[in-house]
């Protein structure tokens, strides 16, 4: 049983450094292309994650491509594009024929009525990895958003464009008010309403093997269990914590371990609420490899969902280049 602890705690640490040294290459190559550090965090987050060899050569070229076949004024020649050229990297093994499907996706959702931006881009990037995409699927999603939008109008925008994707995979009739059922329940037991709450209900509804009143009590057990390691739990960690409850016994001691070490590295340390998601992914990432959770519903829904809240993380950053891109200007 120690060997086995002792095997896990080099697993996470070998991840760890692995990020490090992605994030030093990435530092080095992109100093004067990348102003924020936390998309270089990111983009380097996102290989440790998937679990992928980074080749920096290799990187760089798929980036410099989504440069060259972006449009002049698109925002794919942003920052947006490292990131982008990551998850293209570990998700295929053709990058240019797997852009030229996400320009296409991307159009699609722009015909079924989606707004044209990063946020529909990161709609595409959120079902890219299927083999076969419904056809159907843009007007579907577009209608969730819209039935999202009527029951949460001050919540509810543009950055919700890919879980509206992703729940509207499902198929399932009624999925607003099974996300009701979660938003509101959570309310009532003392999470505060907002945008992060909303996440967490998405995020939750998406668990498809247990019900609303096993994920709540999970979600509980954690939020507590986290509060109890001396984590000031906010709001903004809510999706974390919804992330979590897709594992039986999250070991949040663990967590905290790996936050703290995250936090003491120099180059993070003034990063901690980002360091606090990595934390999870890394956790949860890792428990994909243990056989309890290896049945392919719930480890492609877990691998799902830690994309979506790498892409959500794009979509702030991204949004937040844009802000200061227009400040710039003026």
């Amino acid at each position: 049983m120690n060997q086995s602890f002792k095997d896990v705690i080099t697993m996470m640490q070998n991840q760890i450094n692995q990020y490090e040294d992605i994030y030093t290459t990435l530092k080095k190559r992109l100093r004067w292309q990348v102003s924020d550090h936390q998309v270089l965090m990111l983009t380097a987050s996102i290989y440790c994650t998937n679990d992928h060899p980074f080749d920096v050569e290799r990187f760089m070229g798929i980036s410099e491509m989504i440069k060259k076949e972006s449009g002049m004024f698109s925002h794919m020649k942003s920052q947006l594009r490292f990131s982008c050229a990551a998850l293209l990297d570990v998700k295929t093994e053709g990058p240019h024929l797997q852009f030229e499907r996400l320009q296409s996706l991307y159009d699609r959702l722009i015909e079924a009525g989606f707004k044209k931006g990063v946020y529909t881009h990161l709609a595409a990037l959120a079902v890219l990895g299927e083999e076969e995409i419904d056809p159907d699927l843009p007007e579907r999603a577009l209608t969730l958003y819209k039935r999202m939008a009527k029951e949460h109008l001050f919540l509810t925008g543009h950055s919700d464009y890919p879980f509206a994707m992703l729940l509207a995979k499902k198929g399932q009739e009624n999925i607003v008010d099974y996300i009701e059922t979660f938003y509101d329940q959570l309310n009532h037991e003392g999470f505060r309403k907002g945008n992060d709450l909303q996440t967490m209900s998405h995020i939750l509804s998406l668990q498809e093997e247990e019900g609303p009143e096993v994920m709540i009590s999970r979600a509980l057990r954690i939020h507590d269990a986290l509060r109890s390691e001396g984590i000031r739990m906010k709001p903004a960690y809510y999706p974390q914590v919804a992330l979590l409850s897709f594992v039986k016994d999250a070991d949040c001691g663990r967590i905290r371990s790996i936050w703290d070490n995250l936090n003491s590295i120099k180059a993070f340390k003034w990063h901690k609420d980002v360091n606090f998601m990595m934390a999870v992914n890394f956790y949860v990432s890792k428990q994909l490899e243990d056989t309890s959770l290896a049945t392919t519903s719930l480890s492609t829904t877990i691998e799902t969902l830690i994309q979506a809240q790498q892409t959500a993380m794009i979509a702030t950053l991204s949004a937040s280049a844009v802000i200061t891109g227009s400040s710039n200007d003026s």
